[in-house]
């Protein structure tokens, strides 16, 4: 009961993902529909239900544009797991202020690069001039498309696919 569902807003646009458990509760109420069956079915001592993996919301949900959250993993994978100052792939990589915060460089997207300790050591407390390095990549927020915020469940749940592909 705690396997994703998409979860889409009355006009088809992926809102979030929510557990089974809560998708049933949505279904129950008569708050969403089955778009998609994808696990089977879930029985009860007198009825059957299709255990979804994509519903829609029966009535639209308004919401401001979304936005990636900045954190430490979402930095790396914006950066495809690589160093952005040598492009070596590492399962070892650390996060590099660009301008160092002792230089007023501050936690945010244009200023946070993905490096592997050997180029973080090298580059030090100094810019990437000052260091003689240079980004592969300037950084910058990336877009909040859904296929961007949620293709991570896409290699376990591929009829998604096609709800994601044009927001």
């Amino acid at each position: 009961m705690n396997a994703p569902v998409l979860v889409l807003n009355a006009n088809f646009e992926p809102l979030s993902i929510c557990s089974t458990a809560r998708a049933m509760g949505l279904l129950f109420v008569g708050n969403a529909e089955v778009l998609q069956n994808g696990r089977g079915i879930i029985r009860t001592q007198t009825r059957e239900y299709e255990r979804p993996s994509v519903i829609r919301l029966q009535y639209m949900v308004h919401r401001p544009h979304p936005h990636v959250r900045l954190s430490k993993r979402e930095v790396f994978r914006r950066d495809g797991y690589r160093c952005q100052y040598c492009g070596s792939s590492s399962s070892h990589l650390t996060l590099d202020h660009v301008v160092p915060k002792h230089r007023g460089g501050a936690y945010e997207w244009a200023n946070l690069a993905s490096a592997c300790p050997q180029c973080n050591r090298h580059k030090g407390h100094r810019t990437p001039l000052e260091a003689g390095m240079r980004l592969v990549r300037m950084p910058a927020e990336p877009p909040a498309t859904a296929f961007y915020l949620y293709a991570q469940y896409l290699e376990w749940n591929q009829e998604w696919a096609k709800y994601l592909a044009g927001w």
